[in-house]
C-alpha cells in the first residue's frame, strides 16, 4: 500500500515544538523583479532550520518500545538540533554523532538540550557510519534526516501553510534540496492541492545529487560535493525522496557560490535576517528563473530553509556578493612594465571605479595585474573587456575562476624563478589540529612545496592552495598520494590565470 503524504501532511504532530511560520513580503525585491516575491521564514523557528519539523514528527510517532530505547542521528548541522529538540520534548534519550570538524556552536547547541554528543571523523560518512555501530549495539531508532516518509510529511507542512496564508494563487515555488525530504513533502503536498503551482527545486552547482540523478534516472552517488552551502552537501539523496521529486519537480535549477551570496545579501538588505547559504539557494535561483522566461506579475515563493550561519562565514559572503549580483568585475590584464603605465591603464578605465589592484614585478617588459571594477549592471564587465582590448590590452575574466577568487587575489606577488616543474592543487582540508600534520605526514618529504596559501571561513573545512615540485618521472607516484591523502583536491595547473602571477 502506498504512504498517503496527503493526510499524513494534515496530521503531522510538529506544532508541540515548531511554529507556523510566516510569509514575508519583500517588496524592494518585488519592484527590482518586477514579481510578488514572498519568503516563507523556516529560519524563524526554534533551532533556526526547517528539519524540527520532520525529526519531531518521525519521533512523536515511534512507539512506546521504541522511545524507551533513545534515538540517534547523524549530523553536523540542522537534524541534529531538530533531533535534540524533539527529544528533549518528549523526554527521550538522544544520541547524535557529529564529525571532529563540527564548529563549537553547533555542538553547543546540540548539547544544550541535553543530547549525548559523539565527535568523530571529519566527515558526515564517518559520523554516520560510528551512528550505525551504535545503533546496532544499544537498539537505538535512528532517525533519517530525509530519507523516510513521516520525516517528509513532517517537512511537507510547510506546503499546508503556505497555501493557508497566501491569499494569492502561488505561481512557483522554490525549494532547496539536500537530501530532498523538505521538497518531496512540498512537491508531494502541491501536487495534490495546487497542481498549477510549478514547483522548482535549487542545488548549488558542486552539490546537485538530486539533478544528476534525475537526469540519469537512477541514484547517482557524487564523488565530492561542495562545502559552502553545508546544509545541503549531500553526496547521495535518498530512494523516496528520489522519487518523489522525480514525480513531482518540474524542474531543479543550479546555482554557484557567488549567486548563493548575493541571494544572502538580498534577503538582509529586505528583511535583517542573515540566512545561512543553504537557506539562500531558494531566492538565488527564484532571480534567474525571473530573468530566464522574462516573467512578470507572477507570485513566487522562495523557502528561506534556515539561518544557521556562522559569523566567520560572512567574511567570504560579503567578499563574493558582488560578484555573484555582477557589481564587480574581476580581471587580469597585461600592461608594460614602465613608469606612468598604471596611470595609462586607469585613463582607459575611464569613469569606471577600480575597487582591487594587485601587482608584483615579475620582469622588466611586461606587467600582469589583478583588477576589480565596480560595476553599475552586468553588461559593464563585457564592455570593459571590450574597450580594453581595443585599445590594445590583453585582458582574462576571473569571474568563473574560483582559484583566482579564492587563492590568487591574496597571493599576487611575482613568480618564483626557483620552482622547477611545479604543479598547482586546490584542496579542501578538514579544519582540525592534525589535518596539515596528516597532509605532511602522507606528504613524506617526497616533493618539495612550493607555494602555500590557506583559507577558512568559519567552515569546517578550510581552502587551501599548494604547489608542488614533482619531476615527470614521479607524476605517477604523485598521483597515487593525492588519492592516499583523502582530502577533495582540484588540479589548477593549467589555470591560466595562476600561471601569469605565481
Amino acid at each position: 500500500m502506498s504512504f498517503d503524504y496527503l493526510k499524513a501532511i494534515d496530521e503531522a504532530k510538529v506544532y508541540d515544538v515548531a511554529i507556523k511560520t510566516p510569509l514575508n513580503a519583500a517588496p524592494k525585491l518585488s519592484k527590482r523583479l518586477n514579481n510578488d516575491i514572498v519568503f516563507k521564514r523556516e529560519d524563524l523557528q526554534p533551532v533556526f532550520s526547517f528539519k524540527l519539523r520532520g525529526a519531531y514528527n518521525k519521533i512523536a510517532n515511534l512507539s512506546d518500545e521504541e522511545k524507551s530505547k533513545g534515538v540517534i542521528c547523524a549530523s553536523a548541522g540542522n537534524h541534529a538540533q531538530g533531533v535534540a529538540m524533539s527529544a528533549q520534548k518528549l523526554g527521550i534519550e538522544a544520541t547524535i554523532v557529529m564529525p571532529e570538524t563540527t564548529p563549537d556552536i553547533k555542538v553547543s547547541a546540540v548539547d544544550a538540550m541535553g543530547a549525548n554528543v559523539v565527535l568523530i571523523g571529519d566527515s558526515y560518512s564517518d559520523a554516520l557510519a560510528h551512528a550505525e555501530v551504535l545503533c546496532d549495539e544499544n537498539g537505538y531508532t535512528f532517525i533519517h534526516p530525509y530519507d523516510n516518509e513521516l520525516v517528509i510529511a513532517g517537512q511537507g507542512t510547510v506546503a499546508k501553510e503556505l497555501l493557508e496564508q497566501s491569499n494569492k494563487n502561488i505561481d512557483a515555488v522554490f525549494i532547496p534540496i539536500g537530501g530532498g525530504g523538505l521538497a518531496a513533502g512540498i512537491a508531494a503536498y502541491f501536487r495534490a492541492k495546487s497542481p498549477h503551482t510549478k514547483l522548482i527545486g535549487v542545488e548549488p552547482t558542486d552539490s546537485a545529487a538530486m539533478y544528476e540523478s534525475i537526469k540519469a534516472n537512477q541514484l547517482v552517488t557524487l564523488d565530492q560535493v561542495g562545502i559552502f552551502a553545508d546544509g545541503v552537501a549531500v553526496k547521495q539523496v535518498g530512494d523516496i525522496t528520489f522519487d518523489l521529486c522525480r514525480q513531482h519537480l518540474d524542474e531543479i535549477i543550479l546555482v554557484d557560490t557567488d549567486e548563493t551570496c548575493a541571494a544572502i545579501k538580498d534577503i538582509y538588505d529586505e528583511i535583517r535576517a542573515i540566512v545561512e547559504p543553504a537557506g539562500a539557494l531558494a531566492l538565488a535561483a527564484l532571480k534567474k528563473y525571473v530573468k530566464r522566461e522574462d516573467i512578470s506579475g507572477q507570485t513566487l515563493v522562495a523557502i528561506n530553509s534556515g539561518a544557521n550561519m556562522n559569523f566567520d562565514r560572512l567574511r567570504h559572503v560579503s567578499e563574493r556578493a558582488e560578484l555573484g549580483e555582477r557589481r564587480e568585475a574581476l580581471f587580469t590584464v597585461e600592461i608594460p612594465e614602465q613608469a606612468g603605465s598604471f596611470l595609462d591603464f586607469c585613463n582607459h578605465l575611464g569613469a569606471y571605479n577600480v575597487t582591487e589592484f594587485n601587482y608584483r614585478m615579475s620582469s622588466r617588459d611586461k606587467a600582469y595585474v589583478y583588477v576589480g571594477v565596480a560595476l553599475k549592471h552586468a553588461a559593464q564587465a563585457k564592455q570593459i573587456t571590450t574597450e580594453l582590448s581595443d585599445v590594445g590590452y590583453n585582458i582574462i575574466s576571473l569571474m568563473d575562476n574560483e582559484a583566482a577568487k579564492l587563492h590568487l587575489r591574496h597571493l599576487v606577488g611575482g613568480k618564483s624563478v626557483d620552482a622547477q616543474q611545479e604543479h598547482l592543487y586546490r584542496f579542501e582540508f578538514p579544519e582540525r589540529p592534525r589535518a596539515l600534520l596528516d597532509f605532511l605526514t602522507k606528504l613524506a618529504g617526497r616533493w618539495n612545496i612550493s607555494l602555500f596559501h590557506y583559507r577558512n571561513h568559519g567552515a569546517a573545512f578550510g581552502r587551501v592552495l599548494v604547489g608542488f615540485e614533482v619531476p615527470d618521472s614521479d607524476v605517477s607516484d604523485f598521483h597515487t598520494f593525492l588519492d592516499d591523502v583523502g582530502y577533495t583536491f582540484v588540479d589548477e595547473s593549467d589555470n591560466q590565470a595562476l600561471k601569469l602571477f605565481l
